[in-house]
Parts: structure tokens; sequence; C-alpha cells
């Protein structure tokens, strides 16, 4: 198997230095050596002797920052100086990149014969011969590319080239786990960044499946609209390019389709879906349901309390916007005890008010990942009397938060009455009933990797879907079970594609 181990930059292709002495990355440098530093690859910056102070500390800064070797590079000792690095990366028993500046180019070419393979960062502006010998790069974002050329060279179509785009927070929460190598995992997969600083489609062009958090790059949702939902989505420029070559390829593998995916950007769209619930539950065990909600365009309409009792809310109810992810407030939320808390509500419209279920602090976390299930349990908000309490030391004033940063909580003491609540429940989680529920979702949704919250009714034992989200980041699961069969849904779907493709045209 020919494929690269390990990547060798020189320093001038990752730091600028002015004549000040300020040192800084040169472009596209952090977010390069942010994704080699879960890359599983082997990843050093050499030097030459003689740089300045304030480079060489940046460079140790860089090091520390990144998890990089760091190596002395003299050009007068190619043989001894390639032999420390081997010693200090192991027998990595294959090919390693040295990546340059056009100015290196002499140096780089020595190199090669050690077995080497250099790649040439074309410096902007200069104009040089090309030589066949090198790889070359205009930009740093092209190097995650030219590692996954030259092993599928190497290999022919035996690799799954998987291209994913997502916001670089998320994208970190997923690599430091291991989830994106460049190196192919156990079942045949690379990795690579999807870039909007470079022509989308060449880069679509050389992977098999893209693998897309949609939601990070929502502008707007325009709820008011009668449109199809798809018209009622605003994207980032990047991701506009990006809809517009899956609607031009249909064969392309995509996790998953767009279209699949608007369901879960709307609250109220997903409450409707969770009715068929109850073609999942059976005499003799608990219930699985959606919970009871209306949807709302105005919080001041004559008639909403009597819409509430229609739909058997009861208050305390906790209100949510009805776009569910993607835009700033979509996690603005409220828990209202009064009809009058209502009035001048904070929460965006159009809004859906959903029953607030007590559930003695304790949600169970679902991920479907491909055909595996899995939970984790996780302390959440009070019953509605202990929450109560707050409100009446609020003064009255309805709860308000942000539910991505931080719940409503008990006090000690309340939580030690929900935990003795916990206990004497004579109701627990069915595992067989919610794993029933995640196959009917997933065949409803037609989704690959997605994630819901259930609640469990105190009394009537009832199993609430409080919530469903898609591409979850799994946080809760241990890495060597999840990350494994997460790489296993990616390749699961794609081999699906492509059997429906051989099959005959794709629709």
């Amino acid at each position: 198997m020919v494929a690269v181990r390990g990547i060798l930059l020189n320093e001038l292709v990752l730091f600028t230095e002015n004549d000040e002495g300020d040192v800084g990355f040169q472009a596209g440098a952090e977010a390069l050596l942010r994704r080699l530093k879960y890359s599983n690859l082997r990843v050093g910056i050499c030097y030459a002797a003689g740089v300045s102070t304030q480079k060489m500390t940046f460079l140790k800064r860089t090091t520390t920052l990144y998890l990089l070797d760091c190596f002395m590079w003299n050009a007068s000792s190619v043989n001894d100086d390639i032999h420390e690095i081997l010693l200090s990366w192991g027998d990595i028993g294959e090919s390693c990149f040295y990546v340059a500046t056009c100015e290196d180019e002499d140096f780089t070419l020595k190199i090669s014969n050690h077995g080497w393979i250099p790649v040439v960062k074309r410096t902007e502006g200069v104009s040089t011969a090309e030589n066949l010998n090198l790889l070359h790069i205009n930009k740093l974002e092209e190097l995650p590319f030219t590692v996954c050329r030259f092993y599928r060279k190497g290999t022919g179509s035996s690799v799954v080239t998987v291209g994913y785009i997502m916001k670089p927070s998320r994208e970190d929460d997923f690599a430091k786990r291991g989830a994106f190598p460049m190196y192919p995992t156990q079942n045949g997969l690379i990795f690579v960044p999807l870039t909007f600083d470079l022509p989308l489609e060449s880069q679509l062009q050389e992977v098999d499946v893209v693998l897309h958090k949609a939601t990070d790059e929502i502008v707007t949702i325009d709820l008011s609209s009668s449109s199809e939902f798809s018209n009622r989505i605003s994207y980032s420029k990047g991701m506009q390019e990006l809809e517009r070559y899956l609607q031009h390829h249909p064969e392309c593998c995509v996790i998953d389709p767009l279209n699949n995916i608007y369901p879960v950007l709307d609250r109220l769209r997903i409450e409707e879906i969770l009715l068929g619930l109850e073609d999942v539950n059976r005499e003799g065990r608990c219930r699985i349901r959606a919970p009871h909600y209306i949807k709302v365009d105005n919080f001041n309409e004559a008639n909403l309390g009597e819409r509430l009792s229609e739909a058997k809310l009861h208050l305390p109810s906790i209100v949510k916007p009805q776009v569910a992810c993607g835009v700033a407030d979509a996690h603005s939320m409220a828990i209202a005890f009064r009809i009058e808390d209502f009035e001048d509500l904070s929460v965006p419209l159009p809004a859906v008010i959903q029953e607030y279920v007590d559930h003695s602090s304790l949600l169970f976390k679902f991920y479907v990942l491909g055909e595996k299930v899995f939970h984790a349990v996780k302390k959440s908000m009070p019953n509605a009397d202990i929450l109560f309490s707050s409100y009446e030391k609020n003064g009255l004033k309805p709860i308000t938060f942000d539910s991505l940063k931080s719940l409503p909580i008990a006090k000690e003491d309340e939580q030690c009455r929900d935990e003795v609540s916990s206990k004497t429940n004579k109701h627990s989680l069915d595992l067989g009933l919610v794993t029933d529920a995640a196959n009917w979702l997933k065949r409803t949704l037609d989704l690959t990797i997605f994630g819901f919250d259930v609640v469990i009714q105190e009394g009537s034992g009832d199993h609430v879907i409080v919530d469903v989200n898609y591409l979850p980041s799994f946080k809760e699961l241990p890495n060597d079970v999840a990350i494994p069969t997460f790489w296993d849904a990616v390749k699961a779907s794609y081999d699906s594609r492509k059997a429906k493709l051989r099959k005959g045209p794709f629709p």
C-alpha cells in the first residue's frame, strides 16, 4: 500500500516575518495545522539555523499548540536529518511529504532521492518552471487533497474519499476524537476538508461522499413564506454552490440529501412527523409519543387559552422557536406558567408551545449511526413544581434561557427531591421500545446519522421524544465505539448509493 504517513513542513511555507520582526501565519496555515493535528499522520516543522529569536518563539508556540514535532534542517546533511526524523517518528514504513516553497526547490529535489515526496507551494507572482519530479500546490488548503490524490494513485479505487464541510468548531470536535483521519480507516475511508476558499466543483470531483452539516451554513430561514421549504432557506454563498452541484450531479453520494434534513429544521414539522409514533406502540408496554403542542404566530391572540386546552396543553409549557437550528435565536426558549406570561414573550415567532413533561431531571439522548442505536443518560431540567419556585422568586416572570448554553437547573436540595422522585418512579427506560422508534424514525426521515432526546413522564411512564437533530456530535459515547460505528455508517451509505446506481439511472 502506497500512502503518506508523515508530513514535514518547512517553516517558510507556514510563517511570515516583516522587517520589524513581527511573525505570523501565511494564508491558510492555521486551518491546515488544525486539520493535520488529528489527521492520524506524523507531522513536523523544520527550520534552518539562523532563524530570528521572534520566529523561533512563534515556531515553538505553534508546535506546542498543534502537537507538532520540530526539527532543525541543514541542507548540507540531508541524510543525517532524514535519519533523525525517521528515528523520532518510528518505523512509519511508507512515504513522507516534504512541503516547501519554490525558493527551496533545489533542496527539495535532493530529498526526493531519499524516497520523500516533495510538494512545492508556488509563490504568487513568481513564475517558475514546472518540474515533473515535484508535486505543486498554489494554496496550503490544497495539501489534504494532494495527500489523498497521491494515495489513490497508488491504490486505485480501493479507498473511499469523504469530503466534509462544517464550521471549524464542529470540525474540531469530530477531529480531536479521531473521526477525520487523512490515513485510511479500518474500512477504507479517507477524510478531506472541503473549503469554500478553493473552487468547490474541482474538490467535489475528487471525493466519493459528501458529509455535511448544512445547518452551519444557513443565513436565514423565512417561515412566513408558503413556498417549498427548500426555497425558504438562505444559505451562504459556498453552500449555495454545493447545493447547485448536487442538483446537477444526482449520482453524488451525500450524507444526507438536503431535502431529507429539512424536517429537522422545523420544530412544527417534526412534531407532526412524531405523531406517527402511534404505529410503533403495542399493547402491554409503555407508549412512545410526541409531546402535545400548538403553533402560534402571535402570543397575544385572544383564544390562546382555549387552543392550549384543546391541544391538551397544561401550564407550565415550554415555548420554542419554530426554526430548530441554523439561525442565532433558534435556541431562545421560555417556560410559561400563566397565560399572562405569553404577553410580550421574547421567544422568536412563529413559535411552538410544547408540553412540559415532568421527568425527574433525567434525559435520554439517543443516537442513530447507520444501523446502530446508542444512548446516554444526562441530567436535565427539574420537575415543574421545582421550576415554579424559581418562577415565584423571579417575580412571576417566565423563565427564559438559551438551550445551547444553560438550562434551568434545580438547587442542590431540589435536585435531591428530583432524585427521590426518579427512584420512586415505577417506570424505567424501555430500550426496546425506543429502539423500535429509532428505526421508525430512520425509515421515515431517511437519515444516516441523527439524534433525538427522550424523557419519561412521571406517573404515566410515557416515553416522549422532545427533540430531533441531524448529525449530532454524539460526544457522550466512548470514542472506541462511536467513531468506528460512524465510519461504518458513512461507508454503508456510500455502498448503498453505489448499488442503486448499478441497477440503473438514479432518479
